[in-house]
């Protein structure tokens, strides 16, 4: 598949610049949840079998695309179960920044609460940028794993995972990949956790997502939330046996087969097409909107440089000036994130020239009206 076909699977209205939030259902993971929809809905006899294959099927899409074995890989509904899977399975400190996603703190924090086998150990960095170098700094003897974004949620910086890697030494390294899997060609292999869903850069819709292990990974973490489909057994009556080996363990119970026939869809259209055209793609309509805010004097405050960024552009208007810009991009129709007194637009490789021409005519009537 070529890059043309794959955005011709696009098939939001244009003034679409939120996938940091949710992506719009891909044509792929449309049709494919269409389809098992309407055999889950007939019940014919002899049809159920399918929705039993959607399991290996989406853990073979997700090693695809990530170099991890598909008997290492488990599906989960979202990333924050994933998180809780790997922090609940720690014992030791964590390093973490406090800025991440809230998900990735809340998770550490509620392990340590509960078990007290893991405790937070607070990263400084500079406004939420995890570096090697301030990981090197900072790193205690008692740390046993760090955990980071490979996108930062608000910033748009790009990880150095491989940096990381080589500044921890055979520390667990645990990455919450929703801001970029899909769209950044990472080295996933650096990493021993990687959790996903698949519900933004993906374009598979809520209740989509997997968590990958490394060998050393499934031999440190203690499967804690580990249900009756987590064992070799396939219905345990009457005893309970121990989890499967490997990361079957952390499955708590039957995965939704729709939502993996979707993920799975949605992975092997971006397998085909290959990530490097993706992120190509979505690297030109990055510069595209850059170049935008900058001929309308708007402060860019996520990454320029293309190694450190994904498909997040994050502006900052002037000072009380937000609620306008945020007013005049719904005028025109154009879905994007405001926070914090900054507006996130997130482009994709199907982001195309009506969008960008929305989103000027919002920064043309915005420029009209404000006040400096």
């Amino acid at each position: 598949m070529g890059i043309d076909a794959f955005v011709d699977g696009f098939g939001e209205e244009p003034g679409y610049l939120d996938y940091g939030r949710f992506g719009p259902l891909s044509k792929a993971a449309a049709e494919e949840g269409n389809a098992l929809t309407h055999v889950l809905e007939r019940a014919r006899h002899g049809s159920s079998g399918v929705f039993g294959e959607q399991d290996a099927r989406v853990r073979d899409a997700a090693s695809a695309l990530t170099g991890f074995p598909a008997e290492q890989i488990v599906f989960t509904p979202n990333t924050t179960t994933g998180l809780m899977h790997a922090m609940f399975g720690l014992t030791g400190s964590v390093l973490l920044s406090p800025d991440e996603f809230p998900s990735v703190p809340i998770t550490a924090v509620r392990a340590q609460e509960a078990l007290h086998t893991v405790q937070p150990v607070w990263l400084e960095t500079d406004h939420g940028k995890v570096t090697p170098g301030q990981i090197r700094d900072q790193i205690e003897s008692s740390v046993v794993a760090v955990a980071v974004s490979l996108v930062d949620s608000r910033t748009g910086y790009l990880c150095d995972i491989e940096g990381i890697r080589q500044v921890i030494g055979d520390r667990l390294l645990i990455v919450d990949a929703i801001q970029g899997f899909g769209v950044v060609d990472a080295p996933w292999q650096a990493a021993d956790v990687v959790v996903t869903g698949g519900q933004k850069w993906c374009r598979s819709g809520w209740g989509t997502g997997f968590m990958a292990l490394s060998e050393r990974a499934v031999e440190r973490l203690t499967p804690v939330f580990s249900g009756y489909s987590g064992t070799e057994e396939v219905e345990p009556w009457g005893f309970v046996p121990p989890p499967a080996p490997g990361a079957k363990a952390f499955r708590v119970t039957n995965p939704d087969p729709i939502a993996q026939a979707r993920f799975a869809a949605a992975m092997e259209e971006i397998a085909d097409v290959g990530v490097p055209a993706v992120n190509t793609a979505v690297a030109e309509n990055v510069s595209r909107v850059i170049d935008l805010a900058d001929e309308f004097a708007f402060a860019v405050v996520s990454s320029r440089t293309e190694h450190e960024r994904a498909g997040l552009v994050v502006i900052e208007p002037p000072e009380g000036q937000v609620t306008l810009l945020t007013a005049s991009l719904h005028n025109h129709g154009v879905t994007a994130t405001t926070r914090l007194g900054q507006v996130r637009l997130s482009v994709h490789a199907g982001t195309g020239t009506e969008t960008l021409d929305m989103l000027r005519s919002a920064f043309i009537s915005f420029g009209t009206v404000a006040t400096y």
